[in-house]
């Protein structure tokens, strides 16, 4: 039995003494690895300064961008992690990270689709040239300013300064509605007058007066007027006429000043617009029956 205590001993120090040999064989390659590891650390900062300094020039929104440089950069860290492994001798710990992050890889992808999607989508949105920063659009029901473009949602401000966030995937999906793509707007007014009106000075009177209110209005031929339909109470009238403007607002109140100046020119030349009618027809003498003669008049 104390034959067998010595031996277990000896093997003890001994393999303590083959540690130590290792651990202090290793300590130039520890010192390396750390060398390298900070040097490669180095680089990639400054690797990430240069492409975003390079990526300005291009076309591409500011979040995409910021995506390539921290992707190019991560890129360089794990090639320096690679190398520290290797400079350790740890290939074999190399190869069940490897085999270990497919693995985890798949499951992340798997629990992660809707957050991936919209990653995809994201970058899709950096790349395109007809949605960008400043333009006033409407998607899924929503229309506003793009204010942001990042890797999960769109952000677009609205006319009541709210802020909407759609996700990518909707947006990309979804149809688009860009007002910006042109420098132009065109601003659509419905209207109706008494059946009573002159039309041809009617149409006259309303041409001239989009002409003198708007600027960007360069002759009467610019406006479009025409009549629609006899409704109830009112010939029903739509002129149309384009303002130097994309935003939604700006249309908004283009409409506003077209009515003010519309209605003011109608009362100074006794236009009327006549509002919703309805007229009731009593038989002869009934406002002058009384309640019971009134109750058994049958209905008209």
């Amino acid at each position: 039995m104390e034959n067998k205590l010595k031996e277990a001993w000896s093997n003890m120090l001994g393999k303590l003494d083959a540690w130590l040999n290792d651990i202090v064989g290793a300590i130039p390659n520890f010192i390396l690895a750390i060398v390298v590891f900070t040097v490669v650390l180095y680089i990639s900062k400054y690797i990430d300064k240069l492409v975003s300094k390079i990526l300005i020039r291009s076309k591409l929104q500011a979040s995409m961008r910021h995506l390539i440089s921290k992707l190019v950069s991560a890129v360089i860290v794990l090639f320096g992690l690679f190398l520290v492994l290797g400079i350790l001798n740890l290939g074999t710990v190399l190869k069940t990270a490897l085999a270990g992050a497919g693995v985890v890889g798949l499951a992340i992808g798997l629990a992660l689709q809707g957050a991936l999607a919209n990653f995809y989508s994201g970058v899709v949105l950096s790349y395109v040239h007809f949605v960008k920063f400043g333009d006033w659009v409407e998607s899924n029901g929503y229309e506003g300013e793009i204010v942001d473009i990042d890797l999960r949602s769109v952000t677009l401000k609205q006319v009541d300064n709210n802020l909407v966030y759609l996700p990518n995937k909707m947006v990309v999906e979804a149809p688009i509605k860009n007002y910006s793509t042109t420098s132009q707007s065109r601003v659509i007014l419905n209207c109706g007058v008494h059946y009573d009106s002159d039309l041809k000075f009617v149409k006259d009177l309303v041409i001239t007066t989009i002409y003198n209110e708007f600027e960007a209005v360069t002759s009467k031929q610019d406006v479009l007027f025409m009549y629609k339909e006899f409704a109830d109470s009112s010939i029903n009238f739509e002129t149309r006429f384009w303002i130097e403007s994309t935003s939604a607002l700006e249309v908004a109140k283009a409409k506003s000043e077209a009515i003010i100046a519309i209605k003011a020119v109608f009362d100074a030349n006794d236009i009327n617009i006549p509002f919703p009618i309805r007229t009731l027809d009593f038989p002869d003498g009934f406002l002058n029956a009384s309640p019971q003669e009134q109750s058994s008049e049958p209905n008209t």
